[in-house]
């Protein structure tokens, strides 16, 4: 879908709000009625968003935005495959649909209809085939099922928008060339087809807990959709380990959600935030959902990860957290799934743990790490482990650098903030500068 601008008030935003919201549903349940083809779907969707910009503001937005997409969608599908005599067989399917009212993928009339649900996982399988690259498998479905833009998922990858547009563009191709079932795998197929699955959703939560780009630091539909996934995923694959630990991990992380932005509007770290505005029956559930993970006992990334959120989670302030049983975690995540993020998330939980020195030993290699030049939550963790080991010119810099790569406005004004800590201390004595000093 083309990009939207990010929601905001007036038929416009309802627009722009309602394709975010429902597009992807839509998407999906128009692939299915059209046998697979993806292309005319998407062609569909976005000639019934061209429609939406013209008749919304002139006659005012509907009361079912869903139901007025899938209708608009379908029609224009129809349109389009009348041009093509010999897809008669999928016009008269929609006709049909039409016909019996089947409007809204999210409330079907319909009993012999699939569930929106059933869509979804078809959309999801399909794009992570193995036919595809492992890096178009992710790209295209954040794409169709996560209804992220090229530039939002070109942030993700860490390249640029025109290659990411490419890669999107050979992916849609390659399912046409080679044929490609638009359904859920057989049983047998499963577990192989899993990862690539698990990898998708996991990037559209992040996508969603930390927003690449707009003035929110969140983006609450996407991380909302990634958990939603997850339990679906849950629900399919009951026997894998790692799908109950990627949902327990997406669950301990959102549970921290409401605590990130302090009532004043400013981005508040973990270690600051005030954890009676957590959600504790979000940890309840995302605890009860690691455990049954351990208990099928084939422990893998996404479990670690979730065990680290647990030692978070579980303790009720920060003094209390066991930094070192963390670190050792990110330790053994390191040996199993190598990563330079791994390793920068072990430093920094090494510098919790015994200090800041250790952890900039750790993070020197990562710095001149090509793969890393560009990516903020280093120099922002480098920044502040400087500023802990006393080294203010050196912290200054990387504070600069991690301002400069920062997407986000709430975290470039808190960043902001605390480099000009820096030269608050600087400037005044010690015994002059609590009157000056920014409050934490």
């Amino acid at each position: 879908m083309a990009a939207l601008a990010r929601p905001g008030s007036g038929p416009a935003a309802d627009v722009a709000r309602a394709f975010r919201d429902d597009g992807p549903r839509v998407l999906a349940t128009l692939t299915r009625q059209l046998a697979g083809d993806l292309a005319t779907a998407e062609d569909a969707l976005q000639d019934a968003l061209a429609d939406a910009l013209v008749s919304w503001p002139r006659d005012g937005s509907p009361r079912n935005p869903a139901a007025w997409i899938t209708t608009s969608a379908r029609r224009r599908a129809i349109d389009r495959l009348r041009r093509e005599r010999a897809l008669a067989p999928r016009i008269a399917e929609l006709e049909r649909l039409a016909a019996a009212g089947a409007c809204d993928p999210l409330d079907h009339h319909d009993p012999e209809e699939p569930s929106v649900e059933d869509d979804r996982l078809r959309m999801l399988f399909t794009c992570c085939h193995p036919a595809l690259a492992p890096e178009a498998q992710v790209a295209l479905t954040l794409r169709t099922v996560g209804g992220l833009t090229t530039p939002e998922i070109a942030h993700a990858f860490l390249v640029p928008e025109t290659t990411m547009a490419q890669r999107i563009v050979r992916a849609k191709r390659k399912i046409v060339d080679a044929a490609i079932p638009y359904r859920v795998p057989p049983d047998e197929e499963l577990p192989d087809r899993l990862d690539g699955v698990l990898a998708v959703v996991y990037l559209v939560f992040n996508e969603g807990y930390r927003a690449a780009g707009g003035t929110a630091l969140t983006r609450d539909d996407l991380a909302g959709e990634a958990i939603r996934l997850g339990r679906l995923l849950a629900e399919l694959m009951a026997d894998d380990a790692e799908t109950f630990g990627l949902l327990a991990l997406m669950l301990l992380t959102d549970a921290r959600r409401g605590a990130r932005i302090s009532p004043d509007g400013r981005f508040v770290a973990l270690d600051r935030q005030d954890r009676t505005a957590w959600d504790h029956g979000q940890i309840a559930d995302g605890m009860h959902t690691l455990a049954r993970a351990l208990r099928l006992g084939r422990p893998g990334p996404y479990q670690l990860q979730a065990c680290i959120a647990a030692l978070h989670d579980g303790v009720a302030s920060a003094g209390e957290t066991d930094w070192p049983q963390i670190a050792q975690l990110y330790g053994e995540l390191a040996r199993i799934a190598p990563s330079p993020v791994i390793e920068l998330n072990r430093a920094v939980a090494i510098g919790f743990a015994q200090g800041p020195d250790p952890a900039l030993a750790l993070l020197e290699p990562l710095v001149e790490d090509p793969r890393l030049a560009a990516y903020q939550p280093l120099w922002a963790a480098r920044a502040e482990l400087l500023r802990r080991a006393g080294d203010a010119p050196q912290a200054h810099a990387a504070y600069d650098r991690a301002i400069e790569l920062s997407t986000s406005p709430i975290e470039r004004s808190e960043l902001r903030r605390r480099r000009d800590l820096l030269e608050v201390r600087a400037v005044f004595p010690r015994g002059e500068r609590k009157a000056h000093e920014p409050q934490r």
